[in-house]
């Protein structure tokens, strides 16, 4: 079923360090029983396109929550405005990121329907931030959209300052799902093919699909790189793979 009659608001909740941060909170209001999912959005931020994506999920049948990764520093901002803001700082820390989706996670399993079961989705920026986010909290499935600097390091222009987090995957114990662009090019094809090379070598159970005609943000329907045959498909892997791992 996924006519489910749902709910988005804008709610509060403890991210790291006990901090009060913003998040878009989406569930069904017609189930006793859901898994959870956290959505990580995009380096544009905290917009309407993610804030649909988490809609999608509670139409699906899913309680939703994304945070508002950059609410600490431009919390009354447009997000255009704050991702600037964030870029120029060089992004989000990762240890506070963790925090950030450990919070998330924590509000949502403690919600009268949750079954227990809780997963992590991210694009762009936050695909890289799921694949750490799986590597380091106990989620049950993890999906990375297009996130690069995984394996690659990010180049010296770019105004994001983190690192690869390849070295973490062996603290992962739960299915990935990824879903790539072989024309994007962070991630590029060969930095794709080493992730699922380490994650073949280490014994990471993955699924990966890439996409012919496809580059970055292929799903984002307010963009130039929106591709709806492809994001129909990818669509139809991520609720088959969540189907799989967050149904009790």
């Amino acid at each position: 079923m996924t006519d489910h009659v749902v709910l988005g608001e804008e709610i509060a909740f403890r991210g790291a360090q006990g901090d009060w941060i913003e998040g878009f909170f989406a569930r069904p209001l017609d189930l006793v029983s859901m898994g959870s999912v956290v959505v990580i959005h995009h380096m544009p931020g905290y917009d309407e396109a993610t804030k649909e994506i988490a809609l999608r999920f509670a139409r699906h049948g899913y309680a939703a929550l994304m945070p508002n990764l950059y609410f600490r520093e431009a919390p009354n901002a447009a997000p255009d405005d704050a991702a600037a803001i964030a870029r120029s700082k060089g992004g989000v820390p990762d240890e506070r990121l963790i925090g950030d989706v450990a919070g998330a996670r924590d509000f949502l399993l403690r919600q009268p329907h949750a079954n227990g079961k809780s997963g992590v989705i991210g694009y762009c920026s936050g695909g890289r931030q799921a694949f750490l986010s799986g590597c380091e909290l106990p989620f049950d499935a993890v999906v990375d959209c297009y996130g690069a600097f995984v394996v690659n390091q990010p180049p010296a222009e770019s105004p994001l300052k983190v690192s690869a987090v390849i070295d973490r995957a062996a603290k992962l114990n739960v299915p990935v799902l990824g879903l790539f662009g072989n024309d994007d090019s962070y991630p590029g094809p060969e930095e794709v093919n080493a992730l699922d090379a380490e994650l073949t070598k280490l014994g990471k159970s993955h699924e990966f699909h890439r996409y012919d005609g496809a580059g970055h943000a292929f799903f984002n329907t307010a963009a130039p790189s929106y591709r709806p045959e492809v994001a129909k498909d990818a669509w139809g892997h991520i609720f088959t793979f969540f189907a799989a791992n967050l149904e009790a």
